[in-house]
């Protein structure tokens, strides 16, 4: 069971090395940017197919679990795609989430930790260990990644952080409390879309001072730091929360 959540870990890493490299070589266009949208969505995608056929076949893992129901509801072939996009959706929302000095490794420490607990209270107990080993690693991280950052995540740590969460989500099959969990990167990746669509339609205007959701604070006079301090409150108030209904 381990062994799924550290192949994604590795594999999006090196994903993830690829669009910060080619970001400083300027490979695509402008130096900066990196790989092309699209082009890393796809791979993402692809990579994500390949990881729920690995659950959905090699594991026997398709069922949710729903708060205060005991049993597993089985989802069938329904839960491919379902799994595809909570896998790809993650990636992102933790990717956009890493825009401030130790926020998205916080963020993710702390729901690691979260699910830890969970996979331990089902037995889980080498998924458990997992998770608390990633917390571990981004606690290290973290010690030079607070504000004034001496080293930085970038796509190489938010990318595989996120699909790998959502991987030890679908293991346990707590994936609905995600959005509960992991409420800080769910809420920035729909910032983002809500910003894009927003400004679509009503030709020009923004309904965020800027996205992703954390910049937005930051316009609105909140020191980085109390940003990032306050986004972990809620980040953790959201992951207790998370364990107390997965106890229900």
């Amino acid at each position: 069971s381990v062994l799924l959540p550290l192949a994604v870990l590795a594999v999006l890493a090196l994903l993830g090395m690829r669009d910060d490299w080619e970001g400083l070589r300027g490979t695509n266009a402008r130096r900066g940017e990196g790989m092309l949208a699209r082009y890393k969505f796809l791979v993402q995608v692809i990579l994500a197919l390949g990881v729920v056929l690995v659950l959905y076949f090699g594991l026997g893992v398709h069922s949710l679990a729903l708060p205060g129901n005991p049993r597993k509801i089985d989802l069938g072939l329904l839960y491919v795609p379902i799994a595809v996009f909570i896998i790809v959706g993650m990636s992102n929302a933790v990717n956009f989430t890493d825009g401030l000095d130790g926020l998205a490794g916080l963020i993710s420490a702390t729901a690691f930790a979260a699910y830890g607990v969970i996979a331990a209270m089902q037995g889980q107990f080498f998924l458990a260990r997992f998770c608390f080993t990633v917390v571990g690693a981004l606690f290290a991280f973290l010690w030079f990644n607070v504000h004034p950052a001496q080293l930085f995540m970038g796509d190489t740590g938010s990318q595989p952080l996120g699909a790998t969460l959502a991987v030890v989500a679908l293991m346990t099959g707590q994936w609905l409390l995600l959005p509960v969990i992991a409420i800080i990167p769910v809420a920035t990746m729909l910032s983002v879309v809500l910003q894009i669509a927003y400004f679509r339609w009503t030709g020009g205007k923004r309904l965020f001072k800027m996205a992703p959701l954390h910049h937005h604070f930051e316009l609105v006079g909140w020191s980085e730091t109390q940003v990032v301090q306050r986004f972990w409150l809620v980040s953790l108030l959201g992951a207790m929360v998370g364990i107390g209904m997965a106890l229900l």
